[in-house]
């Protein structure tokens, strides 16, 4: 532990600067009578180390000086630190692993470029998380990390969407955060499926581990099934007269910003034709619902017949 600390000291010397052996002994978790020791141990071990007493004094390296940890330019750093910041590895146990590599990114810099490649790297910001949704509850994702780090079988519980839970025991390959959602890819009697872990009921991490296949690429596996998850979606075509205010709502209502370039103009002025795909008469109809009476479904039959009874229905509780 002692040499992780000492490190750590190094690391906060040499990215910020002077700091007082309090402000040390307060990032470090230490008492500061273990702050003097370790300092002590640095200049020990070469690291020329300044301490100065009084007020506006501290502990500083050398000026010039640094330790040759990365060889990295300032526009590397600039995008290693945008990339790293937030997102879904600090809700993992690689989170605190994540704060470190930034602070060893910031102190591999010469003193003259840190503060700029920090604050460039300020100006950017990655959010992960999709709009009005608050992020999934993963109740196991530490057994699932633990799983996949280690190369371990796990024996899981999933609930399907649309069926019963299954228990089986698996080979964890990977995790994928999508969106907000995490995903565990993982191998089951010779197939490899990815999993909603939000559906994940129970997680046990067994003693036995397995052998990950040479030739697995999860990016490569994660781009092919979602594009096969994608063309098995939306497989019912519905064609829709839409008016030119619905026309303009797809973006809001469907998330579609495509579809309204292959619009149609429709016989009667200031309507547009165009069909949409969905998953099922039922999503259709829940979903058109959202343009109001800027939208008329002209096929198929029961689509159109679904939707003018839900319209009913819903004018029916407001008489």
């Amino acid at each position: 532990m002692r040499a992780d600390r000492l490190l750590s000291l190094l690391l906060c010397l040499q990215s910020r600067g002077q700091m007082t052996a309090r402000q040390l002994a307060d990032e470090l978790e230490v008492s500061v009578r273990t702050v003097y020791r370790d300092l002590e141990a640095l200049g020990a071990a070469g690291v020329p180390v300044v301490a100065s007493g009084g007020p506006g004094g501290g502990c500083r390296l050398m000026e010039g000086w640094r330790s040759p940890l990365l060889g990295i330019s300032a526009e590397e750093a600039t995008a290693l630190l945008a990339v790293s910041a937030g997102g879904p590895l600090e809700r993992i146990a690689l989170g605190d692993a994540l704060a470190q590599a930034r602070l060893k990114v910031l102190a591999a810099l010469p003193a003259s470029g840190r503060d700029r490649t920090h604050a460039a790297a300020a100006r950017f910001h990655i959010d992960t998380q999709a709009w009005f949704k608050p992020p999934e509850l993963v109740p196991h994702l530490a057994e699932l990390v633990d799983a996949v780090r280690q190369d371990r079988r796990l024996r899981i519980t999933h609930r399907r969407r649309d069926g019963p839970a299954t228990t089986k025991t698996v080979d964890p390959l990977g995790l994928v955060a999508k969106a907000g959602v995490w995903y565990l890819v993982a191998r089951a009697d010779g197939e490899t499926r990815a999993h909603r872990a939000s559906r994940i009921t129970e997680a046990k991490l067994l003693v036995t581990g397995f052998t990950r296949p040479a030739d697995f690429d999860l990016a490569a596996f994660w781009a092919e099934w979602t594009r096969e998850f994608e063309a098995s979606l939306d497989q019912l075509p519905v064609t829709v007269r839409l008016s030119t205010t619905g026309l303009a709502a797809l973006p809001e209502v469907l998330d579609d910003t495509t579809s309204a370039a292959h619009a149609t103009p429709d016989p009667e002025p200031g309507w547009h034709r165009l069909t949409l795909h969905f998953d099922s008469p039922h999503a259709a109809c829940r979903r058109l619902l959202g343009f109001g009476p800027d939208v008329e479904v002209l096929e198929p039959p029961d689509v159109r017949a679904k939707l003018a009874q839900t319209a009913r229905r819903t004018a029916a509780r407001y008489p």
